[in-house]
């Protein structure tokens, strides 16, 4: 066994460390940690497009990146998307960050809980964040017109709708997404995040991509790193009218991108086909994996279109000191939602992986939860008065 993590290392930020970080910390343990924490496709790039980057690792890494238009004008033939509609960025969250101080003057309204950097980063630059409370009760969906009443009441001049959301995998029709924004076409901007789109199952084209491109004030927010499984690459893009496509354009480097994400791009339209199959295994893995949690009668599992589940552990269960058991004892790092507004570290954020994963993820679970307890009949007995009462 090695050396245990500093829980002070989950309370620097809003945000849980890296899997760098925590390998570090944990010394030889960190070789085998499994990440539960972090959202991404375990089944892309295939090993066999990883043989192929590792093959011109050194050319990747040693030449100059070509410009972004370049880079984004690929990704457009690709996505067959017309190249004027998209901006591409060094990460999503490079965009929120530019988008709120391009277009976000005074109010922006969003959904809680959502992605810390949808409430942080207005805040920090000193607007008012509206935010409306999504309810347990209402198993954390979004009431489309319920949040439009919201933003009038409040004024709101900016209005962000993530979809499908994060942490709980929630999902609104693409005929109520596009209502949303016809229905707020007077706002400063509209923002539909589209991170976890690709990840949808509900319907057979959720994007409202081409939608938001022909309005006057909708940007729609894309992730290819969570999609595509290389969140150490850091690229996103937005799709939105020429004009605040290329006002966004204009306003980031030149050269804001890497070899390593033009590399990617340019991969991408020879590998659809593994792509669209590794969404098809990361949905049965969603599927099998919410089925054998929600056997265990420590955990409420809610329903999810992302690939990750939000689970309620039942009463008297502490998410942080599960957190740090399961990586001192089992190396699987999970996501404890105590520091997310709206949100209590009785929540925990889990995403989908292979079935041998989560077998080690069940077993430290199991683990966990029997010395707390005191056995299987007195953890259901507690859940059945909780959801009685």
């Amino acid at each position: 066994m090695g050396q245990g993590v500093d829980a002070g290392l989950f309370q620097q930020s809003a945000h849980s460390p890296s899997i760098f970080e925590l390998s570090r910390r944990m010394g030889g343990d960190g070789r085998q940690l499994i990440d539960f924490c972090i959202p991404c496709n375990p089944y892309f790039p295939t090993p066999e497009m990883f043989d192929a980057l590792a093959a011109n690792l050194e050319a990747v890494l040693k030449f100059y990146p070509s410009d972004a238009d370049t880079i984004s004008g690929q990704l457009a033939r690709v996505l067959g998307l017309n190249p004027s509609t998209i901006a591409m960025s060094n990460g999503s969250t490079e965009l929120i960050t530019w988008m709120d101080h391009l277009w976000v003057r005074e109010s922006v309204a969003i959904p809680i809980p959502t992605f810390g950097r949808w409430t942080d980063q207005p805040l920090e630059t000193g607007k008012r964040v509206d935010m409306f409370p999504l309810r347990e009760v209402d198993c954390f969906q979004l009431n489309i017109d319920e949040y439009i009443r919201f933003i009038r009441a409040r004024k709101s001049r900016v209005a962000v709708l993530c979809n499908p959301n994060n942490p709980d995998g929630g999902y609104v029709t693409r005929r109520d997404v596009i209502r949303f924004m016809d229905e707020l076409a007077d706002l400063d901007l509209v923002v539909i995040d589209e991170s976890f789109i690709d990840f949808v199952e509900a319907e057979r084209d959720p994007s409202v991509a081409m939608e938001a491109a022909i309005r006057p004030n909708v940007v729609v927010l894309k992730s290819l790193g969570k999609n595509f499984g290389l969140h150490g690459i850091r690229f996103g893009y937005l799709v939105a009218n020429p004009g605040l496509a290329g006002k966004m354009r204009r306003t980031l480097p030149k050269w804001n991108l890497n070899s390593l994400a033009e590399t990617i791009v340019f991969m991408l339209r020879d590998h659809g086909p593994e792509y669209q199959r590794s969404l098809q295994l990361l949905a049965r893995d969603r599927y099998s994996m919410a089925m054998q949690l929600a056997q265990l009668p420590e955990l409420t599992v809610f329903t999810s279109q992302a690939n990750f589940l939000l689970v309620k552990l039942a009463p008297g269960l502490d998410g942080t000191d599960m957190r740090d058991y399961l990586i001192n004892n089992h190396q699987v790092f999970i996501r404890e939602c105590g520091n997310k507004l709206g949100m209590s570290k009785q929540y925990l954020r889990l995403v989908v992986r292979p079935q041998q994963d989560v077998a080690r993820l069940v077993a430290g679970i199991h683990e966990y939860c029997r010395p707390q307890w005191g056995g299987e009949d007195e953890l259901s007995r507690r859940r059945n008065a909780e959801r009685s009462a």
